[in-house]
């Protein structure tokens, strides 16, 4: 993905409830391909509605890169949101990060319903935990 955070911000606002899911959509299908080996129990999100899937894999110098996945394009689309968020960050600065407010301008609690978004609070809390062992 090679969208940043503002640049989406402002084109969000910009759309009606329609093309936000479409954007939403689109997000979630550029997300880096996830092995289907990688999709299973250990990685797999608990309190989602639908299936998701978040690895970490450590990079250079204490970075983290996640490969993350969904069988539903909506959720997918808000797993790649929350992963463009953190993406290649250090894993210190992912620990400390307060995500939900990062994700605040999305509005995603009065976009989409309330089972699409239950599952937000357990991916943020699956990723700075991981941020977080991985810090030290």
């Amino acid at each position: 993905m090679t969208r940043s955070i503002t640049d989406l911000v402002e084109e969000y606002e910009f759309l009606d409830k329609d093309d936000r899911y479409r954007l939403l959509i689109e997000l979630g299908n550029e997300l880096e391909p996830m092995p289907d080996a990688l999709k299973n129990d250990a990685t797999l999100v608990r309190g989602c509605s639908a299936s998701v899937w978040i690895y970490p894999v450590e990079g250079e110098g204490g970075t983290l890169h996640f490969l993350a996945d969904s069988n539903a394009a909506i959720t997918k689309g808000i797993v790649a949101l929350v992963i463009l968020m953190v993406q290649d960050r250090p894993a210190k600065e992912i620990a400390a990060m307060d995500i939900a407010d990062a994700l605040a301008p999305f509005d995603l609690k009065n976009q989409l319903s309330s089972n699409r978004t239950q599952g937000i609070p357990n991916m943020i809390a699956l990723i700075r935990e991981t941020a977080g062992r991985l810090a030290g």
